[in-house]
């Protein structure tokens, strides 16, 4: 208990100290609020009576400032004023001493209107509006002036030499690739081993495009617009023609093609492929470059300006081919035609790029209207060829039964077609379907159908029968050998050959049966009796045979044997291996049989009066005869 109040001693004691504590806190408090009070009043009084002095401060920056801002604006108009007389004396001068500078202060120029447009309240800045705004009018016309001058010095035609030197170096025509152009075959031969690059030429020096495009810009800025169209126009088309007329190009229609000589027109055919080639790939593609380089940002202008450089001479050189594709139909402009139609192939790809814009749609599609023609064209030749040589009724006498002119010609005529098979390929269809292949097949194994057919017809002429036989064997023959030795044996196959093959020999089996069954019959007893059989064997049949008869046998023999070699020998087997193998044939059938009989009978007539008479030749004898035969030889006589 005694612990408990002292505990409650010791806790009274100190809240009595913090009791004083706390009203020493409250008084400090007090007096301080009554400190800050009097502060606050004193300030407010100190601002009131500086408030005036403030204000009049305040006005006197603002007036500062505003004078600042107005000695700022009148020394910027002030030197828009110098500005303006400064590039005035440039404009004045003419942009042909500083065309650079000239256009640097046409450019003030508008910069000086939209400052004076833009500063309000200027009673000034209406006069200067109205005289800067005429001095851009004379100095666009200025401009304009000056690009015509400009656009009209450097535009030249195109000398064909600089053109020629564009060209990769197997379609220069000082390789002998000349403008009358080559056999398709040897032009996929040179352009395969050589690096195709073309060169289009500069037909702006660059160093003036540049020029050329800001003075475009400044009249484009004017308003200027149709008549920059207009002078670009009239100068750049002018100079696409010239160059174009001295490379050769003419406006040629129908009407002209249909009066030409064929040497002429396939000459001139040659040029327009050369020059269809030079114009996409050199002409039109430089003038492309120069109207994107001058018209810059101006996407529409430039391409309705490229349009309209470019419409005529385009026109030019498709009328060529239209008129070629729409005049009348031939065999011998198949291949000029397959030549047009590859160049127009060829080109499709770079004309659509070169003529994209749509702008120039209706040169595009004439470009495939012209391909599309040609093709339907080439096509249509095919069938007219056909027919032509199934039909042939030419009149070539060909007497000797060698080959006939027009199976040389349908023959190298197939041979061509090989030349074209990447063409034909795209002519017939997609080159990775295999149809093209066919109907290449099928077109061939119809025109050497055809052919067969007409010579039939011919071989009907000779009143020979043994002559018609070996007509048929010499052409025939000279079909398949030629056939063995081209590419068209890949497309009408083994089969085809060995058919044909066969048909030869047959016709050569039937010259032996016609040309020397009646002369092997006066070798043989058999054949001298009423009703006998000939034999091709030339065996002598065991029987009693009168002197006399055998005289007259020889007579016989010696008279057909001398009529045939009298004949045959005028007749002609070109290849040499055919004729060797025909007189060999021959020469088995009756050496053998001859000297058989002349063993047998012969001793009959040697001991007799004159045995030369009928004995007139030896084994030898008949057979160096043999070797006259299908000679072509004129007779002299036995």
């Amino acid at each position: 208990m005694a612990s408990y109040a002292v505990v409650m001693e010791n806790l009274k004691e100190r809240s009595e100290f913090m009791n004083e504590s706390m009203q020493k806190s409250q008084t400090i408090t007090d007096n301080m609020i009554s400190i800050l009070g009097s502060f606050d009043h004193r300030l407010s009084a100190l601002e009131t009576a500086m408030r005036p002095t403030q204000i009049r401060t305040h006005s006197i920056r603002k007036a500062h400032e505003n004078i600042d801002k107005t000695l700022k604006v009148a020394e910027s108009i002030l030197g828009q004023f110098d500005l303006a007389r400064q590039t005035e004396a440039k404009i004045l001068r003419g942009p042909h001493e500083d065309l650079e500078s000239y256009l640097e202060a046409v450019n003030q120029l508008r910069s000086i209107v939209k400052f004076f447009s833009s500063t309000k309240g200027l009673k000034s800045s209406i006069g200067m509006i109205n005289h800067i705004s005429s001095l851009l009018a004379k100095s666009v016309l200025k401009l304009e002036e000056e690009f015509r001058q400009l656009l009209n010095l450097y535009s030249k035609p195109v000398e064909p030499d600089r053109l020629f030197d564009c060209l990769p170096q197997s379609l220069r025509p000082s390789t002998g690739s000349d403008s009358k152009g080559d056999g398709a075959g040897a032009k996929e031969h040179q352009r395969s081993l050589e690096t195709v690059v073309y060169h289009p030429p500069d037909l702006i020096p660059p160093r003036i495009l540049p020029l050329l495009h800001d003075l475009a810009q400044q009249m484009i800025l004017a308003g200027h617009q149709q008549q920059l169209y207009t002078i670009y126009n009239e100068i750049r088309s002018l100079v696409m023609e010239q160059s174009l007329k001295k490379l050769g190009v003419e406006r040629l229609g129908k009407e002209d093609v249909q009066k030409m000589q064929w040497e002429v027109l396939e000459a001139k055919i040659g040029n327009w492929i050369h020059y269809m080639r030079i114009s996409v790939r050199l002409l039109f593609a430089a003038e492309k470059k120069v109207s994107d380089q001058i018209f810059e940002g101006q996407d529409s202008l430039r391409d309705q300006c490229f349009a309209e450089v470019a419409g005529n001479s385009v026109a030019v050189l498709l009328s060529f081919g239209e008129a070629i594709a729409r005049s009348k139909r031939s065999p011998e402009k198949l291949f000029v035609l397959l030549d047009m139609y590859e160049i127009m192939r060829e080109l499709q790809s770079e004309m659509d790029n070169i003529f994209g814009s749509h702008y120039c749609s209706e040169m595009r599609e004439a470009a495939k209207l012209l391909t599309n023609r040609l093709a339907e064209t080439a096509q249509e030749t095919f069938v007219d060829f056909e027919e032509a040589v199934e039909k042939d009724a030419t009149k070539t006498a060909v007497l000797d039964g060698t080959v006939h002119p027009l199976t040389s010609y349908v023959i190298n005529y197939v041979k061509f077609l090989f030349d074209y098979q990447s063409t034909l390929k795209q002519l017939f269809g997609d080159a990775d379907d295999g149809n093209s292949k066919d109907q290449l097949g099928v077109i061939t194994t119809r025109i050497l159908q055809a052919l067969q057919s007409n010579l039939d017809g011919k071989s009907k002429q000779y009143k020979d029968p043994a002559l018609t036989q070996l007509f048929l064997m010499n052409n025939i023959h000279y079909i398949v050998r030629s056939v063995r030795r081209s590419e068209a044996k890949d497309v009408l196959g083994d089969d085809w050959v060995q058919i044909h093959r066969r048909v030869v020999q047959q016709h050569a089996n039937q010259y032996k049966r016609i040309s020397w069954s009646k002369i092997l019959q006066t070798l043989s007893v058999q054949g001298a009796s009423p009703g006998g059989n000939s034999s091709f064997t030339g065996e002598v049949v065991s029987s009693n045979i009168s002197r006399s008869m055998v005289k007259d046998r020889f007579k016989t023999f010696n008279m057909l044997f001398e009529e045939i070699h009298q004949r045959q020998s005028q007749w002609t087997v070109p290849d040499s291996e055919l004729r060797e193998s025909l007189r060999l044939a021959v020469a088995e059938v009756l050496l053998p049989a001859y000297r058989s009989f002349a063993k047998r009978f012969g001793p009959m007539i040697e001991g007799g009066k004159n045995p030369q008479k009928y004995i007139r030749y030896t084994p030898e004898d008949l057979e160096r005869m043999l070797a006259e035969f299908f000679e072509g030889k004129t007779w002299k006589g036995p």
